[in-house]
């Protein structure tokens, strides 16, 4: 994957799009936007109501199968926090912290470019799976399939399962918290604007809307969920931790592969519910939004912003909030 993408390149890319945009005759230039961007679709209720959405719901809320017994998938991302969590850096089941900042769930499975921050994770099935030796604590996955059927037997697993002899596995349970985390899409007072509502958003998230093209965010916060395609370097134009003042640099995908084209690439965050999702970035070093937006002007983009620029981009991020699903909740017995 090649990761060189200039700052030049995006601000080029941003005039063009402001250039297209300004040509449109109409006054809401929604084709433009829709193909740069792209809409979050709700969620069928029959989807929500499969069996092993039901059952990958128990799952992700269940704090019984941590070795601790205390922590959940959910325990690190709260619906109060946007489903990410408001701590910098989440407590797993060895009472240890993570290494990273915890991301959302909401709209997750939509992403491209892998899960987690640097995009190791292809799945949330493979994410579920390998957090079972990770923040859930246990040594093997033996214990976790142990604990597991201490607590599932293959009745609770037959419904979601329905061909398999023996269907309380590790690798099931992680594919119906898959399912289970594919319901919870976020449509947004944004998309229901790309759909046709012009009275969807006001008339400053309409001018950040603009001004976030113009300034060239648009380069790599792309697609549907703004982010979530792509796996970037973090500080095209400087060094990140200059701006964010991180107590410890993370060399990203470097430290994993020792591929020096990877030091300091991450995947490009999705900015879906972003307003709701404080702190930011990998480390959850900047707690303002407002603050986050100027960094990434900053170090991405050689910009810095002025107040007005800044507030306006704030104002368009407020449409990509979306209602907390109805199902993301522990299950009621």
């Amino acid at each position: 994957m090649n990761y060189k993408f200039s700052a030049t390149a995006l601000g080029i890319a941003g005039v063009s799009v402001a250039l297209a945009v300004s040509a449109q005759p109409e006054p809401e230039p929604r084709e433009a936007f829709a193909a740069m961007f792209g809409q979050v679709k709700p969620v069928a209720q029959a989807a929500i109501d499969a069996p092993a959405a039901k059952l990958g719901r128990a799952l992700f809320w269940d704090q019984r199968l941590s070795v601790n017994g205390k922590i959940a998938c959910a325990t690190c991302h709260m619906p109060e926090d946007g489903s990410s969590d408001r701590r910098q850096f989440s407590t797993d089941a060895r009472d240890k912290p993570t290494s990273r900042h915890s991301q959302p769930i909401y709209n997750s499975t939509l992403q491209t470019a892998g899960l987690r921050w640097t995009g190791d994770r292809a799945s949330a099935a493979a994410q579920a799976e390998g957090s079972m030796t990770g923040s859930m604590g246990f040594e093997t996955r033996e214990l976790a399939l142990a604990n597991l059927k201490k607590h599932y037997d293959a009745k609770s697993f037959a419904a979601a399962f329905p061909g398999d002899a023996d269907p309380v596995t590790i690798k099931n349970m992680a594919q119906a918290i898959d399912v289970y985390e594919s319901t919870l899409n976020t449509p947004a007072p944004f998309d229901r604007y790309l759909a046709g509502d012009n009275a969807a958003l006001t008339a400053a998230q309409k001018a950040g809307m603009r001004t976030f093209v113009n300034v060239g965010c648009a380069g790599c916060h792309s697609g549907a969920l703004l982010g979530g395609t792509l796996q970037m370097k973090f500080g095209l134009t400087k060094d990140y931790w200059l701006e964010t003042k991180s107590k410890k640099v993370d060399e990203g995908k470097f430290a994993a592969t020792k591929n020096e084209a990877d030091k300091h690439v991450f995947r490009v965050a999705m900015l879906r519910n972003v307003v709701d999702t404080a702190p930011y970035f990998h480390d959850g070093s900047v707690a303002k939004l407002d603050d986050a937006v100027r960094v990434m002007a900053s170090v991405q983009l050689g910009r810095q912003l002025t107040d007005a620029e800044t507030a306006s981009i704030v104002e368009f991020l407020k449409s990509l909030s979306g209602k907390r699903p109805a199902n993301y909740a522990p299950p009621v017995n």
